[in-house]
């Protein structure tokens, strides 16, 4: 399943070149493309993807991409080698995610195995299964524990990916409760009590502040790795 790119190759490209050939500030050119906070820096970022590797680097791809076991080690080695920041590797071999290298440097450091990657394009076409509240509950929270890997979840629990998708969201919308097949029964915001309404917040607030915690400790551990 891809997902449909907001700004297409031409543009792009042509973002690229008035950046670089000083036409056009970053900023000016975000502006224009109503790219919103932190749209100069993406401009950079497609800068010096585009400097470094041409047009092509803008290419569409409809399918994910696939990362071998060796291809992970060499990236790693590069960074512990101190041939480039995790920026400049994932501009130089081409990786969509700077987050992926961190977690591939950290599983290293770690003496964690490095696995291939495989799109499992499978879970898209799986037909949707039954399950019940608590295995709902038990496949949201490894999903949770794992970087959010739906295709890898589904895939482990042999469920559709929009299951899992559905099922994840609904949790951090309303928490458990949001697993349970209630079909429709969940109560609206104006039939809850004052105390039902503030479980309701607090179990919110409980879920955001587990989101927030799992970015931090990412965010730290890169910077950690960083500092070596």
């Amino acid at each position: 399943m891809s997902r449909k790119p907001k700004y297409s190759p031409e543009q792009k490209v042509q973002a690229c070149e008035d950046y670089l050939f000083g036409r056009k500030a970053a900023v000016q050119i975000a502006r224009e493309l109503d790219m919103g906070k932190g749209g100069a820096c993406h401009i950079r970022q497609w800068s010096k993807k585009y400097k470094a590797y041409g047009a092509s680097v803008f290419e569409e791809t409809h399918t994910n991409k696939s990362y071998s076991r060796q291809f992970k080690e060499k990236v790693v080695k590069e960074y512990l080698a101190g041939k480039g920041s995790f920026r400049e590797l994932s501009i130089r071999h081409g990786i969509s995610a700077v987050s992926m290298i961190v977690q591939w440097v950290s599983s290293y450091n770690n003496h964690m195995e490095l696995k291939d990657y495989d799109p499992k394009k499978e879970v898209y076409m799986v037909q949707r299964r039954k399950t019940d509240s608590d295995e709902r509950l038990e496949i949201v929270k490894y999903c949770l524990d794992h970087d959010r890997n739906i295709v890898n979840t589904a895939y482990l629990y042999k469920c559709s990916y929009a299951q899992v998708y559905s099922w994840v969201r609904k949790y951090e919308q309303n928490g458990e409760e949001g697993l349970e097949d209630r079909r429709g029964k969940r109560k609206p915001e104006e039939e809850l009590s004052d105390l039902e309404k503030a479980q309701r917040q607090i179990a919110r607030l409980e879920r955001e502040k587990e989101e927030f915690r799992r970015k931090y400790e990412l965010l730290k551990k890169a910077e950690e790795l960083e500092r070596r």
